[in-house]
């Protein structure tokens, strides 16, 4: 199972509006912080922020070049989180199916 500080940084990273528009922009590719800034109108300090925290739970990385920070996708946190929810879906998955049999079962034997 995936240690529990590692889905903790990823869902909190992942509880804010701003920050998976950012993901959902590097999805297209890489880009500056002053290009993901532009359509959250924030400033470049606050978007830096916001990146610091994707970074910090592996969803982002950066890397200085000239002047700039390009800021890349880093997938293997996004997987660590998939495989936590997988587990939890496959749990529910197996206990809805268990009572759907319950009450299919306790139908029948009323009529």
């Amino acid at each position: 199972m995936v240690q529990q500080h590692v889905l903790d940084r990823a869902f909190a990273a992942l509880s804010d509006s701003t920050r998976r528009g950012i993901l959902e922009r590097l999805g297209s590719g890489p880009a500056t912080i002053s290009e993901l800034a532009e359509p959250f109108d924030i400033t470049i300090t606050g978007l830096t922020k916001h990146v610091q925290v994707l970074e910090e739970a592996g969803l982002v990385t950066t890397q200085k070049v000239g002047r700039a920070r390009q800021c890349r996708l880093g997938t293997e946190r996004l997987d660590d989180a998939m495989q936590w929810i997988t587990f939890y879906q496959r749990l529910w998955e197996r206990r809805l199916d268990g009572l759907e049999a319950y009450f299919t079962l306790t139908k029948g034997t009323e009529e």
